[in-house]
C-alpha cells in the first residue's frame, strides 16, 4: 500500500509542473484573446458573465428548492409522528403511558408488532422513549442493543411537553435523515414516554435532477442567444470603426475624407467629425510646408542664379587679368572697377538674405521706443541731398504737423525710409522727390512719390517678390540692386505693426505709402 502512495506521490510531483504551465498558457491564450479586439471582449465577457449568472442561478435553485423540500418532509414527519401517537393512545390494553417494566415477552411482542406495523404504513422508523431516555420499543429492534438511549435534547420534550424536529446525516449513506420527536400523551399529566420517528431521503431526488436539468438544458439554449447576440452586437459595433481605420488608412495616399457618418452609433459619428477636423488641420499643413518647401526650393534657385551672373563676370575678367590679356592700364582699372562693384553686389545680395531669413523666422527683436518719424525722416532727406544732386533731383519735404510720434526701433525705420528714398532716387532721372508726413485718424502715413520712369500695372504687383527687380534697375548696372529690398521693407512694417502700398505710372512716377499706429491714439 504504502508503494503504491509513494509512487503516486512520485507521478503527482512530476505532473504538477506540466499542470502549472499549460494552466499559465491557457491563462495567456485567453487573456490575449480576450484582449485582442472589440468582438472577442464583448463575446468573452457576455459568455463569461452568463456562465456566471447561471452558475449563481442553478445554486440558488438548488439551496432554495432543497430547503423547501426539506421543510416539508419535516413537517411531514411530525405529522407522521403525531398519528403514530393517536394511534399508540388507542391501544389501552398496552398501557403505553407508563413505564415498561417487568413485560412479559408477548406483550413486548405486541408492542413491538405494532410499531412495525405503523413503521411499514408511515415508510418511517419509531422507536418509544421513557424519561430517562431509554428505548423501550421500536420499529427496527435489530438496529437498537441493550441500553440505547436517546440524545438529551429529545429528553427535555417529555417535561416541557413540546415537538421537535431535527436534520442529521445516515453515518453510512450520507443521506439526510429527518427526525420529528414528540410527548406520547394527550396532556401534560399523562405524558410518561417519547416518540421518536425517522424518516430517511435521498439526496439524489429525481424530481430536483430532473428540475435542475431542465435548468441547465434551458441554460445551454440561453447561451446559444446570448452568443448569438453577442456576435451580432459585436458586428454591430466593429464593423463601423473598422470602416473608420480603413478610411483613416486612405489617408496616406491623399484622401483627407474620413467616411463614418453613415453609422447610427453616435460614438463613431464624433469620432469621425473630430478625425475629419483634424485631417484637414494635416492637410493645411502639409499644404503649407509643402508650399514652404516650395519656397525654399525655389529660394535656393533664386540665390544660386542671382549670385552666378557677378561671380562669373568676377572670375572671367579676373582670369583675363591673370593671363595678360589685359595690357592696357585704363582698361584693367576699369576691370577691376567692374569686380569691385560686382563684390559690392554679392555683399549686398548676401547681407539682404541674412536678413530676409531672419525676418521670415521671426529671429529679429525690435527694441521700440517712442519716435518722431518728421525729426527722423527729416534728417535721412539731409543725409541723402547730395546723392539726389548728383542726380539733378530735388528733394522736398512737405509737414503738416510738427511732431509725429509712433512706436518702434529707431534703425529699422530709419532702414525702411532710406531703402524707399534710394529707390526713389534710382528710377528718377532729372526729376523731383516729394516726401511727405501725415496723420491721418490713427495713423502716422508717411508718402514717398518721385516723378521716375515708374512701373506698368503687370510689374507693379511683382515689386514685393523676392529677387525682383524693375526695368530700371535691370538696366542700370551701376545702380543694381539685390531685389529684396522692398521684402526687407514690407517685413519692418509688418513688424510693427504698420502697412505699405504703391501707386505707379509708367513713364510718370511711383508713390509708397507706410502707415504706422500712431502713439497719440494708442
Amino acid at each position: 500500500m504504502n508503494k503504491y502512495i509513494q509512487q503516486g506521490k512520485v507521478l503527482f510531483q512530476k505532473l504538477t509542473p506540466k499542470l502549472v504551465r499549460f494552466w499559465v498558457l491557457l491563462k495567456f491564450f485567453l487573456l490575449k484573446q480576450f484582449n485582442k479586439n472589440i468582438y472577442t471582449r464583448i463575446l468573452f465577457a457576455n459568455v463569461l458573465c452568463f456562465v456566471l449568472c447561471i452558475t449563481a442561478l442553478i445554486g440558488i435553485f438548488d439551496f432554495t428548492v432543497e430547503e423547501i423540500t426539506y421543510n416539508k418532509v419535516e413537517q411531514e414527519a411530525l405529522r407522521k409522528a403525531k398519528r403514530v401517537n393517536f394511534a399508540l393512545l388507542e391501544q389501552d390494553n398496552l398501557e403505553w403511558l407508563v413505564p415498561t417494566t417487568g413485560e412479559d415477552d408477548s406483550t413486548i411482542d405486541k408492542k413491538q408488532g405494532l410499531l412495525t406495523f405503523l413503521s411499514d404504513v408511515f415508510d418511517a422508523k419509531i422507536s418509544v422513549f421513557d424519561g430517562e431516555g431509554n428505548i423501550v420499543a421500536t420499529s427496527a429492534k435489530q438496529e437498537v442493543v441493550a441500553g440505547s438511549k436517546v440524545d438529551e435534547r429529545f429528553i427535555k420534550i417529555i417535561s416541557s411537553g413540546e415537538t421537535m424536529t431535527t436534520k442529521t446525516n445516515d453515518s453510512e449513506t450520507g443521506d439526510p435523515v429527518f427526525i420529528a420527536s414528540i410527548p406520547m400523551g394527550e396532556n401534560k399529566d399523562t405524558i410518561k414516554n417519547g416518540i421518536l420517528l425517522e424518516i430517511k431521503t435521498s439526496k439524489h431526488d429525481p424530481t430536483i435532477n430532473k428540475m435542475r436539468l431542465f435548468l441547465i438544458v434551458g441554460g445551454l439554449f440561453i447561451l446559444l442567444i446570448v452568443i448569438f447576440i453577442s456576435v451580432y452586437q459585436a458586428l454591430y459595433i466593429s464593423k463601423p470603426i473598422s470602416r473608420l481605420a480603413t478610411s483613416i488608412a486612405g489617408i496616406d495616399s491623399g484622401n483627407y475624407l474620413v467616411r463614418g457618418d453613415d453609422t447610427p452609433l453616435d460614438e463613431v459619428k464624433t469620432l469621425t467629425h473630430q478625425l475629419n477636423k483634424l485631417t484637414k488641420k494635416m492637410q493645411k499643413i502639409q499644404e503649407q510646408n509643402q508650399k514652404v518647401e516650395d519656397e525654399r526650393t525655389q529660394l535656393f534657385a533664386e540665390i544660386s542664379h542671382e549670385l552666378r551672373t557677378p561671380l562669373t563676370a568676377i572670375q572671367g575678367f579676373v582670369e583675363a587679368i591673370q593671363d595678360g590679356i589685359v595690357q592696357d592700364k585704363d582698361l584693367r582699372d576699369k576691370y577691376l572697377e567692374i569686380i569691385y562693384t560686382q563684390t559690392l553686389h554679392v555683399n549686398r545680395l548676401v547681407d539682404d538674405i541674412l536678413q530676409l531669413s531672419r525676418l521670415e523666422s521671426g529671429s529679429i527683436s525690435l527694441e521700440k521706443v517712442p519716435l518722431d518719424l518728421v525729426s527722423i525722416t527729416q534728417g535721412l532727406i539731409m543725409s541723402i541731398t547730395a546723392m539726389a544732386q548728383a542726380k539733378n533731383i530735388s528733394v522736398l519735404f512737405e509737414k503738416n504737423i510738427e511732431k509725429a510720434m509712433i512706436m518702434g526701433d529707431i534703425d529699422r525705420i530709419e532702414q525702411v525710409i532710406r531703402n524707399l528714398l534710394k529707390n526713389a532716387i534710382n528710377a528718377t532721372e532729372n526729376g523731383e522727390i516729394i516726401v511727405k508726413v501725415e496723420t491721418l485718424r490713427s495713423e502716422v502715413v508717411l508718402t514717398i512719390k518721385d516723378s521716375g520712369i515708374g512701373m506698368s500695372s503687370e510689374e507693379l504687383p511683382r515689386i514685393w517678390d523676392r529677387f525682383y527687380r524693375s526695368k530700371n534697375q535691370r538696366s542700370n548696372a551701376k545702380h543694381q540692386g539685390s531685389g529684396l529690398g522692398l521684402v526687407i521693407v514690407r517685413q519692418l512694417v509688418k513688424l510693427h505693426q504698420g502697412k505699405i502700398s504703391v501707386e505707379s505710372q509708367l513713364g510718370k512716377g511711383t508713390t509708397f505709402y507706410v502707415c504706422f499706429p500712431s502713439l497719440n491714439e494708442s
